[in-house]
């Protein structure tokens, strides 16, 4: 299971070792309100999606990319990357615990695996694809600072406990080579493809 190291994080496999500091930000309002399946009621919600993602890790022929991002030893968010079935179509997430807002973590994190995602010999990107809520608007200033591009807006999301549609908004990169996509460092940090992550919740699918 491979680390992804940057400037400033490290990014792990994400797993249930890292319950309570991800059940900090899951369980939180103010940085899952832009999340569809958060925020979690309870840490065993939060657990079940761990022991998920850990089984991902070990999966023989694994769909869901989830990593831990550290900063100097800290806990402070995740990463992620699904791809469909036929591993040509790539889909970002990422969550950050609010304390961390605002220095740019998301966008270093989330570059650094862009970059995996198109440099793996494990498979074939032809695009990656990123989603959000309208309103969202530090979400989209990440997925510009990282290379993508607006596709669509014609997309609707029903967020957890709500009966209302909101709007979302479709950013993607497309691979102009075969397989060598564009390069880690093309960007530096400063229909919405709807993969199902573990038990069917992706929770840093929706973007924050």
């Amino acid at each position: 299971m491979a680390t992804i190291q940057t400037q400033r994080l490290t990014l792990k496999p994400h797993g249930i070792k890292y319950l309570h500091s991800t059940h900090v930000y899951a369980s939180d309002p103010e940085s899952t309100v832009y999340m569809m399946h958060l925020p979690n009621s309870t840490i065993e919600e939060t657990a079940q999606f761990l022991r998920g993602v850990e089984e991902e890790w070990t999966a023989p022929n694994q769909r869901v990319y989830e990593y831990a991002i550290i900063l100097d030893g800290t806990h402070i968010g995740a990463v992620s990357l699904y791809l469909d079935g036929a591993c040509k179509v790539g889909e970002l997430g990422w969550i950050i615990n609010r304390a961390y807002h605002g220095y740019g973590y998301a966008t270093e994190a989330a570059n650094a695996v862009k970059g995996f995602a198109f440099s793996s010999d494990k498979f074939q990107l032809e695009k990656i694809v990123a989603h959000c809520d309208y309103r969202n608007t530090p979400s989209i200033r990440v997925m510009e600072k990282i290379g993508l591009t607006f596709e669509r807006d014609d997309g609707m999301r029903r967020y957890k406990g709500s009966e209302e549609d909101i709007r979302e908004i479709v950013y993607s990169l497309v691979v102009v080579s075969s397989h060598h996509g564009p390069s880690p460092s093309q960007a530096e940090p400063d229909s919405p493809l709807k993969v199902r992550g573990p038990k069917g919740n992706p929770q840093s699918a929706a973007l924050t």
